[in-house]
């Protein structure tokens, strides 16, 4: 009867080395910080960018959906014209993109 029950062994503690056992952990770093954390970064450097650059007469988008112009740039706020007599202050850093020229007069 002894030939149908096999002998269990211990495995040794010891046989696997301390990088190995960090291998997966570094990998699933490297998967975040490259799809997701490092696009990330550079998006936030391209709207810092977009930003700064902002000045008056620029056709706008703002986070909301707004389609606007912008008549007056502060440090912290922009005017924005949405139609005749319809003026807005907004903060800068909602602005969402900025749109090329005559896109107001054929929207």
């Amino acid at each position: 009867m002894d030939f149908f029950i096999s002998n269990a062994y211990a495995q040794d503690a010891g046989s696997q080395s301390s990088l190995l056992s960090f291998l997966p952990l570094i990998v699933i770093f490297a998967v975040f910080y490259f799809m997701l954390i490092r696009p990330q970064m550079k998006r936030s450097k391209e709207h810092r960018q977009l930003v700064s650059q902002l000045s008056k007469g620029d056709e706008v988008i703002t986070n909301g959906g707004l389609l606007g112009r912008i008549t007056n740039v502060s440090d912290s706020f922009v005017t924005l014209e949405l139609a005749d007599n319809i003026i807005i202050k907004l903060q800068r850093q909602a602005v969402a993109n900025v749109m090329p020229k005559g896109t107001i007069k054929s929207a």
